[in-house]
């Protein structure tokens, strides 16, 4: 199923979108989880059913999908994204290339021997049709990255390879935008990460059932020119190993949000580098879940 995040009538509501993307049912949550919903949007929904409860829609009116204002599938997370850096093989030569790559300090760096994690903060994430921000007093290096995100159902730690997937919850689209000029100058990935509007996530939560994230098609477009195109069969490291190295340390919750890395044509890889400027939109496909779509200002 598609699930969204949407303000209706002055309020946070989460729904179930119609397989026609023309309606959506909202659920009706009770109790703790109604407050739970108006705050965390479709994360209420994870740890809701991750709990073993079901919210109710039988009977509940639709809605006209145009009708609602689309919000980030989960509007806050609940902690930092957890991110994966040069993960297509392709990307990861043309980012080692570019000068802007501090992990590539030797011959043979640019391609990892483990995956590179780095995290965005919470505060990064904002809605499909929201306005990506150049922070022109501080960089004008701002670079898009077209990524499928993996949301956790099932918590854990120590997660093996062969359950991975069973803690896949769904998918969603990121748009991992990136100051070039303060990765390269902090010698880490962080804070160019992590600038407010840095984070585009949407249009929806696919469930796992529905997609297959292991397997789809991820297109990026900025004005309409075609920039990044590949699947995800061409990860360096699949989205179980993603899970299995994470979880190794680090306790896994439902809802959190791993961006499993961008394919080659970022903005950075092109001479001279086609950096976003205002006026510009950039649009992320990925088969299964939808278009994810920004303007830039």
């Amino acid at each position: 199923m598609k699930i969204v995040t949407y303000q209706w009538g002055g309020q946070r509501h989460v729904g179930r979108l119609s397989a026609d993307g023309k309606d959506v049912t909202p659920f009706q949550f009770e109790g703790k989880w109604r407050e739970r919903a108006s705050s965390r949007g479709a994360l209420a929904l994870i740890e809701m059913q991750t709990e073993g409860h079901t919210p109710l829609s039988m009977g509940a009116p639709s809605l006209p999908f145009s009708a609602i204002t689309l919000e980030a599938p989960i509007p806050r997370p609940r902690r930092n994204i957890f991110c994966v850096g040069k993960n297509y093989t392709e990307h990861a030569k043309e980012f080692a290339g570019s000068g802007f790559d501090s992990s590539a300090t030797k011959p043979g760096d640019d391609l990892p021997e483990a995956p590179y994690v780095f995290s965005k903060v919470p505060e990064c994430v904002i809605a499909p049709g929201a306005t990506i921000r150049i922070p022109s007093k501080i960089s004008t290096a701002i670079d898009y990255e077209g990524e499928l995100a993996v949301v956790i159902g099932k918590g854990g730690y120590s997660i093996s390879k062969a359950r991975a997937l069973d803690h896949v919850w769904g998918y969603t689209i990121l748009n991992d935008v990136t100051s070039r000029d303060w990765q390269q100058r902090h010698k880490q990935w962080h804070m160019g990460k992590s600038f407010d509007t840095f984070g585009p996530m949407g249009p929806c939560l696919v469930s796992a059932d529905e997609c297959d994230g292991t397997n789809t098609r991820l297109r990026t477009w900025v004005n309409g020119e075609l920039r990044q195109d590949a699947h995800t069969t061409d990860l360096i490291f699949d989205i179980p190993t993603l899970i299995e190295c994470i979880s190794s340390g680090i306790t896994l919750y439902p809802g959190d949000i791993i961006a499993t890395g961008t394919p080659v044509g970022v903005g950075i890889g092109f001479k001279p580098p086609k950096y976003l400027r205002a006026g510009d939109k950039v649009r992320i496909d990925i088969d299964g879940i939808g278009t994810l779509e920004n303007p830039v200002l």
